[in-house]
């Protein structure tokens, strides 16, 4: 894998709360705000608690809680790929782009307001609740949201781009996601995939650039200015293959 040139530190703000509510079948649940500002652009998104260190994770997964979806917390890969694609802002006007898990949503609400057609797709109900309204928080217009499960994928358009943020967690679901990839990319089309360097993301992707896919990544430094997270934003382009269509 080809990393970047060097990595990039995000001293973003601490996320600050709000009076926004989030209401379930179990309770209601206070929303916090998160904002990210950049190149002149800025995006808000509300959600139920930021995941920032891995000790926080550790701490999320070890005692979750089971009336909440993980997909409603804002994880450090989806800031790191939130700005990633940020910094390419003459890459996404007019593509067409497929979020995959897509939680709080902001990676991409930022390729929305950049100007491209986005479809965000998550399998839990509740997330997608708050991802919607995240995208009308930021009047991206140009979003359609679909409940999806990448065990039951029936979604046959070929997309410009294919992003996710912590999708590669999950080594059974390994296959799903390669299949999304081969299926749903268009003739030219690329994947951003973010993961903080967990070993069972890293042999995925090993795979894909055993079998002819091109992987290369950014750093990214999320979080604390004391205790970053790493995260890397990869780049995956597929091999060139003759297909129908």
């Amino acid at each position: 894998m080809a990393p970047g040139v060097g990595e990039e530190p995000m001293n973003d703000p601490t996320p600050s709360p709000t009076s926004a509510i989030l209401a379930t079948s179990s309770g209601e649940f206070a929303l916090q705000d998160y904002r990210l500002r950049r190149d002149g652009g800025e995006w808000a998104v509300w959600h139920t608690g930021a995941v920032l260190r891995f000790e926080d994770e550790q701490r999320v997964i070890g005692e979750k809680d089971l009336r909440l979806p993980y997909g409603v917390s804002l994880w450090p890969s989806s800031i790191a790929l939130a700005h990633e694609i940020a910094t390419r802002s003459s890459q996404f006007p007019g593509k067409t782009v497929l979020e995959l898990g897509a939680g709080v949503g902001l990676p991409g609400i930022v390729a929305a307001r950049l100007g491209a057609r986005v479809v965000q797709t998550d399998r839990d109900e509740l997330a997608m609740h708050l991802c919607r309204r995240n995208g009308e928080r930021n009047a991206a217009s140009s979003i359609e949201y679909r409940l999806a499960d990448w065990t039951a994928w029936d979604e046959t358009r070929r997309y410009d781009w294919i992003i996710g943020s912590d999708v590669l967690y999950g080594e059974s679901l390994h296959p799903n996601l390669r299949s999304i990839f081969e299926t749903n990319l268009a003739t030219g089309g690329r994947a951003l995939i973010a993961d903080p360097f967990r070993g069972r993301g890293l042999r995925f992707l090993e795979s894909l650039e055993t079998d002819g896919w091109q992987v290369s990544f950014n750093k990214w430094n999320v979080g604390e200015e004391e205790t970053p997270r790493p995260v890397g934003v990869f780049e995956l382009v597929p091999p060139v293959i003759d297909r129908p269509g």
